[in-house]
């Protein structure tokens, strides 16, 4: 077995790499070559922490493996990753464990290279103004994955602390050539964007539909527990909604529940999932001014292909630790 740490997954799942392996993702789920149950979610009182576990099987390409997660969104305050874990990769033809890879690097950079998919995918060709809410790890994966399928030009950054979203600026601006911005309000970091990004850990909407702007597209990233959610009913009513999996959406998201216990969404209206755009059996952006909304759950068949990837490069470099659990 070879055991990968969060630097040596960052060098070996770059942004870039990582974007057409969720294409692949995305694509094999809606096509039926993957199977994963729902994750299975215990809740760690008194606070809203979690253990979680997400298995997941591909078969084309092969690939076997879990994610195993503890969710601790106050980490945030402490300066830790929210998401704590390992994904494993076993052998999909003896069941050999393979690799134990740091599971904080590879969701980070798999859930902004998912919503780098879905942005290609639905949002205005020409889309160039990004507005971030939030501030920590997942807002800045975003913001290189945005770059990389828009020609972004400007940057707005709203965070609930002020001190985390200055900061966010001062790093930006000396890592890309953008107009880059902190808002003292989130309606006021939304106006005018092309592209929005709910990146934050609020149980609670911090996006409202009155804020959407005609072409608008959404990327909904924080919330993937059916007891919390980042935008009010009015914001999923007024937008063309997208599911990375329809299964996780009528399960495990607030937005969509909440909207369809309020009547602001019919229960047979139609969302299609990223992989079916992606294979040319749904529609996506069908007019300049159509408002798209993305709703990323984040799925284990998403872990396993980049952890694969990952594990792959590593035995190529001879990168990581081997350990022989067999013992000898």
């Amino acid at each position: 077995m070879r055991v990968l740490n969060r630097e040596q997954v960052t060098r070996l799942l770059p942004m870039q790499a990582c974007i057409p392996l969720m294409e692949t993702a995305l694509a094999a789920l809606s096509r039926g070559d993957a199977q994963l149950p729902l994750r299975s979610v215990m809740p760690l009182p008194p606070r809203h922490d979690v253990l979680a576990v997400m298995p997941a099987q591909a078969r084309a390409p092969a690939a076997l493996g879990a994610k195993i997660i503890t969710v601790f969104p106050g980490n945030q305050q402490r300066g830790l990753d929210a998401h704590q874990g390992a994904v494993l990769v076993f052998d999909p033809e003896d069941g050999r464990l393979l690799g134990l890879l740091d599971a904080s690097s590879i969701t980070a950079i798999r859930t902004a290279a998912v919503s780098a998919v879905a942005t290609g995918l639905l949002a205005r060709p020409d889309a160039s103004s990004l507005a971030l809410l939030g501030s920590h790890v997942q807002a800045w994966s975003h913001l290189e994955a945005m770059a990389l399928v828009r020609p972004l030009a400007r940057v707005r950054v709203w965070s609930r602390t002020p001190e985390h979203a200055a900061d966010f600026v001062a790093r930006a601006r000396r890592a890309y050539d953008l107009d880059v911005a902190a808002c003292a309000s989130a309606a006021e970091a939304v106006r005018g964007a092309d592209i929005v990004c709910t990146v934050t850990a609020s149980r609670r909407p911090v996006l409202e539909g009155a804020w959407l702007e005609p072409g608008m597209h959404v990327n909904a990233v924080g919330a993937s527990q059916p007891d919390a959610r980042e935008l009010d009913s009015e914001a999923v009513a007024r937008s063309r909604l997208f599911a990375d999996r329809r299964e996780s959406l009528v399960n495990e998201s607030a937005a969509y529940l909440t909207a369809l216990r309020e009547g602001r969404l019919a229960e047979d209206q139609a969302v299609p999932e990223l992989g079916e755009v992606l294979e040319g059996t749904a529609e996506g952006r069908t007019s300049d001014d159509e408002i798209t909304l993305f709703k990323s759950l984040g799925l284990a068949i998403e872990d396993l292909l980049a952890a694969r990837h990952v594990l792959r490069r590593a035995e190529e470099e001879g990168v990581g630790t081997v350990v022989a659990l067999e013992g000898g």
